[in-house]
């Protein structure tokens, strides 16, 4: 199984999930049956380490963001079995690009799989660049629900 987070820079939120659920997987002993990374709809950070206050927020809580940024590629909808979004901005771009309607079903939002989300109209992982600080604890938190019940959802076990 392989799972590409798709957030609209690659330097907070997509990379936010990958470490989460990477760091989900490793506690699980699942990291050699899945594997993630992480990924833009635009390019104008390619290259760029994850932003720093994305990676000190989450190394407060154990995780490691890692990687440099990139854009989503139309190649990625062959390479991946879930494009997850953290935004509908980010599905739209992502729909956009798919190659056709089946690889397009591989888009998903990431907090679909929040139980604590399933009643509400935004589903979206605010985007915390332009926030203050606690927008980036708030965005584990909503990532680290969605990983969660995505995670559950892939190995119910």
């Amino acid at each position: 199984m392989k799972i590409l987070f798709v957030c609209m820079g690659n330097i907070c939120r997509s990379p936010t999930a990958e470490g989460v659920f990477r760091k989900l997987l490793e506690e699980r002993g699942l990291s050699e049956e899945i594997e993630v990374d992480s990924a833009g709809t635009g390019d104008w950070h390619a290259g760029a380490a994850p932003d720093p206050r994305s990676t000190e927020a989450a190394a407060r809580r154990g995780i490691t963001l890692q990687g440099a940024a990139r854009q989503v590629k139309f190649e990625d909808f062959y390479i991946y079995d879930l494009l997850v979004a953290m935004d509908r901005d980010n599905v739209h771009e992502l729909l956009a690009l798919a190659p056709d309607g089946d690889l397009a079903e591989k888009v998903v939002l990431l907090r679909e799989y929040d139980p604590a989300s399933a009643d509400s109209d935004d589903l979206d992982v605010p985007d915390p660049y332009y926030g203050g600080p606690n927008g980036f604890d708030d965005v584990l938190d909503l990532v680290d629900a969605g990983a969660r019940g995505l995670l559950q959802a892939l190995r119910p076990a």
